[in-house]
Order: structure tokens, then C-alpha cells, then sequence
């Protein structure tokens, strides 16, 4: 002996009772009753019918049981070193001044573009005392006639 269960309101159907409904694509819906037929032939969604058992599970509704809402901890912030700075450096480094923090940066822009200036002249001088050459040039080439304007 089979219980099915209604399609629509999702009640159970017990033998010699319901209706069957194959669709076109062969797809078989078992109805319970006629209202709840109907209701599915017009294309209600039972979830917005307050008597069908999707509509109660959708609100929670009829669950006796309440399950105890879990207590979630509270997360605590814990400061930890970072690969190539100690929990010290990061701590002075926090606690510094907004005046002492903008002279130190002041100071690294400064130290940054000194460095630049002489690497930018060691490679002038490095120029100026050897020449560009091409390799064809290199290989003992003759140089390309340039044209002169008239």
C-alpha cells in the first residue's frame, strides 16, 4: 500500500483516492482534491497558499521543537608579527607621531631620489666613455652614408 503525495499542496494521497493529471511532455501530477487541481491548473504557486504544505515550511509554521539559537564567540583581535617586522617595530610604528611619521617619509622620498640621481649619472658617464655601437659596427662594417639635404 502507497501513500503519494499531492503535487500541489504536498497532502498525502492514500489508495483509491486523488486524481492523476499527465501533462503533455508525460510528466504525471497526483492531486489530493479538486481545489488543489484547480489551483495548479491556473498556475498558483503554492508557496503563497497559506494551507499547502510548502507554504507552511516556507514560514515555519506548526514546528513544535524550537532549536536553541547558537551562541556564536565573539571574535578577539590578536596582533601578530609580519615576515620582516617584529610586533615591537609594528607597535613604535603605530604609536609614532603624524609629524615625526611625515619627516621619516620625507626623508625616504629624499634618500629615494638621491640614489636615483646618481645611478641616472653613473649611467651618463658610462655613455660619454663608451660610445653606442652597433653590432655590424662591432664586425668592422662600413658606416652608413647619411644624406644631406640641398
Amino acid at each position: 500500500m502507497k501513500i503519494e503525495i499531492d503535487s500541489f499542496s504536498g497532502a498525502k494521497i492514500y489508495p483509491g483516492r486523488g486524481m492523476l493529471f499527465v501533462r503533455g511532455d508525460s510528466k504525471i501530477f497526483r492531486f489530493s482534491c479538486s481545489k488543489s487541481r484547480s489551483l495548479f491548473l491556473q498556475r498558483k504557486n503554492p508557496r503563497r497558499i497559506s494551507w499547502t504544505v510548502l507554504y507552511r515550511r516556507k514560514y515555519r509554521k506548526g514546528v513544535t521543537e524550537e532549536v536553541a539559537k547558537k551562541r556564536s564567540k565573539k571574535t578577539v583581535k590578536h596582533q601578530r608579527a609580519i615576515v620582516g617586522a617584529s610586533l615591537d617595530v609594528i607597535k613604535a610604528k603605530r604609536a609614532a607621531r603624524p609629524e615625526a611619521r611625515q619627516a621619516a617619509r620625507a626623508e625616504a622620498i629624499k634618500e629615494g631620489k638621491e640614489k636615483k640621481k646618481a645611478a641616472e649619472a653613473k649611467k651618463r658617464a658610462e655613455r660619454a666613455t663608451n660610445p653606442k655601437v652597433s653590432k655590424q659596427q662591432a664586425k668592422g662594417a662600413h658606416q652608413k652614408v647619411t644624406a644631406t639635404s640641398r
